[in-house]
């Protein structure tokens, strides 16, 4: 295959993986903010002993949600990346802590969107991506 339909691949590649986990991400911080609502993503929160729990409650919605919108869109993967594998780090050093790999009450999804986020991070965005477009557009106006 020639270098151009490799790299053409890849972006689609990470336009699917950048959607699918960037949906998911956000699904989940809206399930806090509207779903369990804020008094009850605090509780949460407190009964896993986190502390300042109801400042961290509101930081790990605002990630969730503006970092499962950036990467969906493919802006500041970077940082937003990593912050989501953050966010996966401490759900599982906290309310997944003890869990079983797979089953029920496993941790397995959480273990999958911290590798995922790294991957995003690490690998950009990719070519079907705001952040493209905007460098695209960039160059054309030099």
């Amino acid at each position: 295959m020639l270098d151009s339909e490799n790299a053409r691949l890849r972006g689609y590649g990470l336009l699917v993986l950048r959607v699918v986990v960037g949906v998911t991400f956000f699904a989940h911080g809206w399930l806090k903010f509207h779903g369990m609502g804020m008094p009850g993503t605090t509780g949460f929160f407190t009964s896993l002993g986190i502390p300042i729990p109801g400042l961290i409650a509101w930081l790990v919605v605002l990630v969730e949600m503006v970092g499962g919108i950036a990467v969906i869109l493919g802006i500041f993967t970077l940082p937003f990346g990593l912050l989501l594998a953050a966010d996966m780090f401490g759900v599982l050093l906290t309310a997944k802590r003890g869990a079983a790999f797979i089953g029920p009450k496993s941790y397995e999804l959480e273990l999958n969107l911290l590798a995922a986020s790294i991957a995003i991070a690490l690998s950009g965005p990719g070519m079907f991506s705001l952040s493209q477009l905007l460098r695209r557009k960039q160059t054309s106006q030099s």
